[in-house]
């Protein structure tokens, strides 16, 4: 009994995991992401590094925010084995994390190529990942995604929440050290994929005229993720 009741509640958080990988690359399209040039006006007189450090400050404040207050904003429906506050903190985390990522790669001029859904996919692999997209190699921006493509999609969202389960749990351990620790995951991951961008960043006046990033037919609303999101606090967060 006690063997069938551990394969059982394994079974239920592996379903619950299934259930958050398929909201994020639901929701991952729906994150409003702001072009380098709209970046730049907004940051006058900085440089890449520079706006890439404010981007950084303002995700980890916004994730910190999250990790201490995510109570309140618990909207998603409760997955198997998962609580409502948990589910609300993974995918508001994602959301943020995957918005810094995207702007990064407008800040160091390596925007993927393709579409708005195109894009998505790869900052995904990005986030998942913890690895910054080099767009002169196919494979690093495949996206793709068919059947199998979403299958080992979701199976490596699923390992990267796996890895962070135990920082995601602030009403566990409590508000104050939940919000350190997504603070410090946060900035974290933007290190690594900072380092990795750096290797292959193109300087701003080498860049070819871009076009605007499109706008996501339907944004995330704030009744849909934790309300400190970072991009609708104030124009510079």
């Amino acid at each position: 009994m006690a063997r069938e009741g551990v394969r059982k509640g394994g079974d239920r958080a592996k379903a619950g995991l299934a259930y958050l990988a398929d909201r994020i690359i639901e929701i991952a399209p729906r994150v409003p992401v702001r072009d380098l040039q709209t970046l730049r006006g907004q940051f006058p007189g900085l440089g890449p590094e520079e706006i890439a450090d404010k981007l950084v400050a303002g995700a980890a404040s916004a994730t910190a925010t999250v990790g201490a207050g995510i109570g309140a904003a618990a909207m998603l429906p409760v997955p198997p084995a998962m609580p409502a506050e948990l589910a609300a903190e993974i995918t508001g985390v994602a959301a943020i994390e995957l918005k810094l990522i995207a702007e990064l790669h407008e800040v160091y001029g390596v925007r993927p190529p393709g579409n708005l859904k195109d894009r998505s996919t790869a900052y995904l692999r990005s986030w998942s990942g913890e690895r910054g997209i080099d767009a002169m190699k196919p494979s690093s921006v495949d996206a793709a995604l068919g059947g199998r493509m979403k299958r080992e999609l979701r199976q490596q969202i699923m390992k990267r929440m796996v890895r962070d389960l135990p920082n995601l749990m602030p009403f566990m351990v409590g508000a104050a050290v939940g919000a350190v620790m997504n603070r410090r995951d946060t900035k974290k991951v933007a290190a690594r994929i900072r380092t990795d961008l750096r290797k292959m960043q193109v300087p701003w006046d080498a860049l070819p005229a871009l076009p605007p990033l499109e706008t996501p037919a339907d944004p995330l609303t704030m009744g849909e993720v934790p309300r400190q999101l970072g991009w609708r606090r104030s124009p510079r967060s």
